[in-house]
């Protein structure tokens, strides 16, 4: 079996010619990527249920816009909770996934993780590969993968994410984000 690079902790940017409608001008953040399969949440799909319609007890330390986002199209009854958390300890209740970005156990007494927070989103749902299958949609040129920052996470922008991910790139990639939304209409 061929060795998995891990690519925990970057973006999946979908490429103009994706045609999964899951994940249309999608930015995924990765919060696991290894042999067994992936796991992610969309950055960019916020929904207009709020926060506080659900997670009652959260509802005062999500950021901007303080919604529930489809983090992708499994499992939407269930929620995650990612956060950006400064410094090189996080407190109980917070798994670092990648720099300051990581997991928030939303069982854990918000009261507890309150004052440690940068940012904070909630998901419904998150977007899944079994082994071996985003590698096959990265083979097949579904993806860009970049790298992500804190910042993404928590964009007050989340409907604009993946033309200003793509334009940060140092690379031909910035030349996409001027990609029409209906080509036809050029």
């Amino acid at each position: 079996m061929t060795e998995v690079s891990s690519l925990t902790g970057r973006l999946l940017v979908a490429t103009p010619a994706l045609a999964d409608p899951n994940f249309d001008r999608a930015v995924v953040l990765l919060l696991d990527h290894d042999e067994e399969g992936s796991l992610g949440v969309v950055l960019n799909r916020p929904t207009p249920v709020g926060v506080g319609d659900i997670l009652t007890s959260w509802a005062g330390l999500a950021g901007e816009p303080d919604v529930v986002f489809q983090g992708g199209p499994v499992s939407l009854d269930s929620a995650l909770g990612v956060a950006v958390i400064p410094g090189d300890e996080g407190p109980l209740g917070w798994r670092r996934v990648h720099g300051a970005i990581g997991l928030v156990d939303l069982e854990t007494p918000p009261e507890l993780l309150g004052p440690a927070l940068g940012s904070l989103r909630i998901f419904a749902g998150y977007a899944g590969w079994g082994p071996g299958q985003l590698e096959g949609e990265l083979n097949e040129g579904a993806w860009y993968v970049v790298e992500s920052e804190p910042g993404d996470v928590s964009s007050p922008r989340p409907e604009q994410l993946w033309r200003a991910v793509l334009r940060r790139q140092r690379s031909e990639l910035a030349m996409i984000a001027t990609y029409p939304d209906d080509p036809s209409l050029n």
